[in-house]
C-alpha cells in the first residue's frame, strides 16, 4: 500500500461562507474515524476567507476510495453545489 495525500480546495459563493464552513466541518469527525484515515484537517485561507482547504492523508488509494462512498461525503457532495463557487481536488502519491 502506498500512502496518498489529498488537497481539496473549495471556494464559497459570495455570502455562503458560513454555510460552506458548517457543511465542511460536519465531515471532520466522521472522517477521522474511518479506516485508513491518517490526517483530515480543514483550513481557511487567511487572505481569501471564502477559500476552504482540506489537507488529507490516507493509508492507500483504496482507503480514499472508500471515503468517497461514505454517507457523510455523499451528503457533502449533494449539498455543496448550493454553497461552492469553485472546487478542485488534487490526489498525490507520497514520494518521501
Amino acid at each position: 500500500m502506498q500512502e496518498v495525500a489529498v488537497v481539496a480546495i473549495f471556494v464559497a459563493k459570495q455570502g455562503k461562507e458560513e454555510e460552506l464552513r458548517q457543511l465542511a466541518e460536519a465531515n471532520i469527525e466522521p472522517t477521522r474515524q474511518e479506516a485508513g484515515a491518517l490526517q483530515y484537517d480543514l483550513h481557511r485561507d487567511i487572505k481569501e476567507p471564502r477559500r476552504f482547504i482540506f489537507v488529507e492523508r490516507w493509508e492507500s488509494e483504496a482507503a480514499l476510495e472508500e471515503h468517497g462512498k461514505t454517507a457523510h461525503i455523499q451528503a457533502f457532495r449533494a449539498k455543496a453545489p448550493e454553497f461552492v463557487e469553485h472546487g478542485e481536488v488534487h490526489v498525490a502519491s507520497k514520494l518521501l
